[in-house]
């Protein structure tokens, strides 16, 4: 058994050699030809790292022939297929840029931002690459206003800006358990204009009258007027939008303390 064992750890280990062999033999052959065929013979079999190492041999010699077009297009798929998204995104905009009479330009466009979206986290962390993707999905929307893949590119710029928002309504709530009332306000303000179709709109104008009324309620005196004077306007504005609203009855209450506080405050006054 344990000669047997041995046979086939050798027979592996030659077999592996074997390929490797094989592949360095094709890469310093200094073929062109030879580094094009094997190429496309290992991006057809989805061995996409040694077909980008030899397509990249290629596209020096190859340039401005025939060829050259494919050898671009299929680079730039290595990238995005060994989840290089930057340089894949790179190199999908590169290829648009050069060959832009390429009937391919149209999914290059579209995999440039493609690979960006592949690029966007989770909420939580910073949504550059999210960006970059809804930009260049727009982009392409305007640019290919008939294309199939417009559909899509819509989807995919939806799903990222759900996540921007969530990112930022989740900021300006961390900003209320801090009692830091006024960056919250701010960032609710911000929530509301950057995403004006939200579903978050009735949650984020009770927490912007609630905080308001912490707000007003934490300050000294003589800022109180003013603070408990905004709570009153945003409680009232509020309670006219939103007349069977789940909140309605805590912000009532709020409405009425903040009435009286301001009624307290100006007898003081006098």
């Amino acid at each position: 058994m344990k000669f047997t064992s041995l046979l086939s750890l050798v027979f592996v280990a030659l077999l592996t050699f074997g390929c490797k062999s094989e592949f360095e033999t094709i890469r310093t052959s200094g073929d062109p030809a030879v580094w094009l065929a094997k190429a496309s013979d290992y991006y057809e079999q989805e061995e996409y790292q040694r077909a980008q190492t030899l397509y990249e041999l290629a596209i020096g010699p190859y340039r401005g022939k025939a060829e050259a077009e494919e050898i671009a297009y299929r680079y730039a798929y290595t990238y995005y297929y060994t989840k290089q998204y930057v340089l894949a995104s790179y190199y999908f905009k590169n290829f648009a840029t050069t060959y832009g009479g390429s009937p391919l330009k149209e999914e290059a466009d579209f995999m440039t931002a493609y690979s960006n979206y592949e690029l966007s986290p989770v909420y939580r962390l910073d949504q550059s690459y999210s960006v970059k993707a809804i930009e260049g999905f727009e982009e392409f929307a305007n640019r290919y206003p008939n294309s199939e893949r417009v559909s899509e590119a819509n989807n995919l710029i939806d799903e990222m800006r759900a996540k921007m928002e969530k990112k930022d309504f989740e900021s300006a709530k961390l900003y209320v358990d801090l009692s830091r009332f006024e960056s919250a306000q701010q960032s609710f303000e911000n929530v509301l204009k950057d995403y004006p179709e939200t579903g978050r709109a009735e949650e984020i104008r009770f927490l912007m009258a609630q905080s308001q009324y912490e707000y007003a309620r934490q300050s000294y005196v003589t800022r109180q007027q003013e603070r408990y004077g905004k709570a009153v306007k945003l409680t009232k504005a509020f309670l006219d939008r939103y007349e069977t609203s789940q909140y309605r009855a805590e912000l009532e209450s709020i409405l009425k303390k903040s009435q009286a506080k301001l009624k307290e405050l100006e007898n003081v006054r006098y």
